[in-house]
């Protein structure tokens, strides 16, 4: 028991050293983050950059107190409950769930949110264009049908797809809809394989082989965490692996088309820069990314047995090698 109760503590202790309103007078910023995984870690990182090239520098105009909930709703409902004891001028939450929770606390505290899939239907903000209230931030919702029409550029004739995704993930369910609106529209069946926490991703990565002819995965946070688990599994069943985001595919996946996330954390920088200046979250509209690039892993490529055509091969914005 004791030793759990060290865990929690060190945990919550973060990295920051921001405990409450600074003595000193400087701004406090509470960053959040649902889960380790490499997307959520360039966004903060990008984040924490912007901000310094923006005029606001961690230890010396504000201090920055950053924790990770490590996949875990009780801690991340703590931490969100902490941030707002503390009474810190802004909090940034990274990823859907992080934004929930921080945005069930509290009325009054700037909240600036990054990586949000589907902030309306996720129930952050009732308005894209005019959130209103304490919350604005960035989405960063990809096309599940340009993603499917790149699979079919790279392994044509896929005629079931896997559905590999958290149920309990706004953020994914919304995708993996849009994924069934186009396969029904191209005759393509889905199966799904749900899982509600990171230690269920590989049984049900296992469960579709022989069922699926390309798996397809949002930017869920429980299924990015296990990425490299996932892509090891479905390598060796042969199976194209199509994800959200460019680390999933750094990390096994083949392909993708979606956003640069140090773009948008600097995006979601200049967003807290401008509260931290002065300006109201809820006159600040939520920013959608539009760019968007095609990323791909050419050592998963070989392993499975699939040429990239040279077309899609020199649209890439990068070609992952290792």
């Amino acid at each position: 028991m004791l030793s759990g109760l060290l865990a929690l503590s060190l945990l919550l202790t973060g990295c920051g050293s921001a405990q409450g309103k600074a003595d000193s007078g400087k701004k406090t910023v509470g960053i959040v983050q649902i889960v380790e995984h490499p997307s959520l870690n360039t966004i903060r990182e990008a984040t924490i950059a912007e901000l310094a090239a923006q005029g606001f520098k961690d230890g010396e105009n504000i201090i920055i107190d950053y924790k990770n909930a490590q996949g875990d709703q009780t801690n991340l409902k703590t931490i969100a409950q902490q941030f707002v004891k503390n009474n810190y001028d802004l909090i940034i939450a990274i990823a859907t769930p992080s934004a929930q929770a921080v945005v069930s606390e509290t009325k009054e505290i700037p909240i600036v949110f990054s990586a949000a899939t589907d902030p309306v239907g996720s129930g952050l903000v009732s308005d894209m264009e005019k959130p209103g209230g304490n919350v604005t931030g960035t989405s960063d919702r990809v096309s599940a049908e340009k993603i499917m029409e790149l699979a079919e550029q790279i392994t044509p004739g896929i005629e079931t797809v896997g559905a590999l995704y958290n149920t309990s993930e706004t953020n994914s369910v919304s995708v993996i809809d849009n994924l069934k609106e186009y396969a029904a529209r191209k005759n393509i069946q889905v199966v799904e394989a749900t899982v509600t926490n990171s230690s269920e991703v590989l049984q049900a990565v296992n469960s579709l082989t022989g069922k699926a002819d390309a798996i397809f995965i949002p930017i869920d946070n429980a299924v990015a965490s296990a990425m490299p688990a996932v892509a090891q599994s479905a390598n060796k069943a042969q199976i194209p692996v199509y994800v959200g985001a460019d680390s999933m595919v750094k990390d096994g996946g083949l392909a993708t088309y979606g956003i640069n996330y140090t773009v948008l954390g600097q995006e979601t920088a200049k967003m807290a820069a401008e509260i931290l200046n002065g300006k109201k979250p809820g006159d600040i509209p939520v920013k959608s990314m539009t760019d968007m690039d095609i990323y791909l892993n050419q050592k998963t490529a070989d392993t499975i047995g699939i040429t990239i055509p040279e077309d899609v091969l020199q649209k890439a914005a990068e070609v992952f090698t290792e």
